[in-house]
């Protein structure tokens, strides 16, 4: 993640070069990425310092049409029919954590239980 006053520099350098005064000139900008678990780096910044930092925080922001994942499509390729709603299960377990519906408020210290079916219990031979 780069420090959000990378972006807005190019948003004034395009605005700049192609005359507009629309966001990024124009131009159709693809961010990717999940912005809760990739936070740009201020050395020595306070935890604020940080969150400011980031693209959430800019004016670019409030342009931005936010696309949710919805499918694992990873978890579904060269999976075994018999094996699908299991790994619908998985999947619909993973999205509930990176939306924060599992482990209760999170104020950066969160504690979610993982199902037995997906602990690894015998240490000497995990596979």
């Amino acid at each position: 993640m780069h420090h959000k006053h990378g972006f807005q520099a190019l948003d004034r350098s395009l605005k700049d070069v192609l005359s507009s005064n629309l966001l990024f000139g124009g131009k159709v900008v693809v961010f990717g990425g999940d912005f809760r678990q990739i936070l740009p780096v201020v050395q020595k910044g306070t935890r604020q310092d940080i969150v400011n930092a980031s693209l959430c925080s800019s004016y670019i922001w409030s342009e931005c049409n936010v696309l949710r994942l919805t499918k694992i499509l990873r978890l579904t390729m060269g999976t075994p029919s018999s094996d699908v709603g299991e790994t619908r299960l998985f999947a619909k377990w993973i999205l509930d954590i990176g939306e924060g519906n599992i482990g209760g408020p999170n104020d950066g210290v969160a504690t979610i239980d993982i199902p037995d079916d997906l602990l690894i219990k015998d240490s000497v031979d995990p596979i």
